[in-house]
C-alpha cells in the first residue's frame, strides 16, 4: 500500500487546510462575486419572502434592503462555503482518524477539535490579511459544518461495518 494511499483521506484534509490559507491570504475586492452578480441577479430581492429575510450576523444586519440583493447573495454563497469546506475538511479527518483511533467517540473529538483549531487559525490568518474580517461567528458556523462532517463519516462507517 502506498503512502499516499494509505493516507488519502489526511492528505485530502492537508489539501482543504492549502485551499483555506490561500483563500484566507486573499483580500475580499480578489474574492468577492458581487460584480458578477450585479450582471446576474435583480438589484432587489425578486420574491417576498427573500425579503422577509432580516437578521443580525455578527453585529451587521443581513437583509436584501440593507446589503443590496447581490450582495445578499454573495453573504449566503460565503457563509455557504464556510459551512460546506468544513464539512469536508471534518469528514476526511474523520475518515483519515479512523486508521489510528479505533474508538469512534474519541474519533469525533478529535477530528472536531482539529476543524475547530483549523478555523481558528484560518480567522487569525484572515486578521493578518488586508481588507478580511475575522469572526468569532465564522468559527462556530466551521465548526457546525466539521460537526456535520464528522457525523457523517462516523454514521458512514457505522452502516458500512453493519452490513
Amino acid at each position: 500500500m502506498t503512502l499516499f494511499r494509505k493516507y488519502n483521506w489526511l492528505w485530502l484534509s492537508l489539501a482543504i487546510i492549502g485551499v483555506l490559507f490561500i483563500s484566507s491570504s486573499m483580500t475580499y475586492q480578489q474574492q468577492t462575486v458581487v460584480p458578477l452578480l450585479d450582471g446576474i441577479v435583480p438589484k432587489n430581492a425578486p420574491f417576498a419572502w427573500l425579503r422577509a429575510i432580516d437578521f443580525t450576523y455578527a453585529g451587521t444586519q443581513v437583509s436584501a434592503a440593507a446589503l443590496g440583493f447581490p450582495a445578499f447573495c454573495e453573504w449566503f454563497l460565503r457563509k455557504g462555503a464556510h459551512f460546506t469546506i468544513f464539512l469536508c475538511f471534518g469528514f476526511a479527518t474523520a475518515r483519515g482518524l479512523r486508521g489510528f483511533i479505533r474508538d469512534r467517540g474519541l474519533t469525533a473529538i478529535v477530528a472536531l477539535l482539529s476543524s475547530t483549531g483549523v478555523a481558528a487559525l484560518d480567522e487569525f490568518h484572515q486578521m493578518l490579511t488586508q481588507n478580511r474580517t475575522p469572526l468569532f461567528q465564522d468559527v462556530m458556523l466551521d465548526t457546525c459544518g466539521a460537526l456535520v462532517g464528522v457525523v457523517l463519516a462516523i454514521a458512514l462507517r457505522q452502516r458500512r461495518r453493519g452490513r
